[in-house]
């Protein structure tokens, strides 16, 4: 239940910050990697940065997950990772 809540509340957090810009679609990837670092040793201001940091990187028609993406995409990942302040 605390995945689901957290992964609620980085959702919302994302729209109410880039509500003329984000789409439902965003949200929910952003969601989804939130949920997926939740056990990384980050903050949850810096998960979501990372996050929404991604997710802007990667093209509007991808398919796969955040997740999926940052395994093949290295350079896009050490950006995010600086710019969320990880690492």
């Amino acid at each position: 239940m605390k995945s689901v809540t957290f992964a609620v509340i980085i959702a919302v957090s994302v729209l109410g910050g880039r509500a003329a810009y984000a789409s439902s679609d965003d949200a929910k990837w952003i969601a989804q990697c939130a949920t997926d670092n939740k056990d990384e040793k980050a903050g949850p201001d810096v998960i979501l940065k990372y996050c929404t940091c991604m997710n802007n990187k990667m093209d509007a028609n991808e398919t796969q997950s955040i997740t999926q993406w940052e395994k093949t995409h290295a350079t896009e990942r050490t950006a995010c990772d600086k710019e969320a302040g990880w690492k």
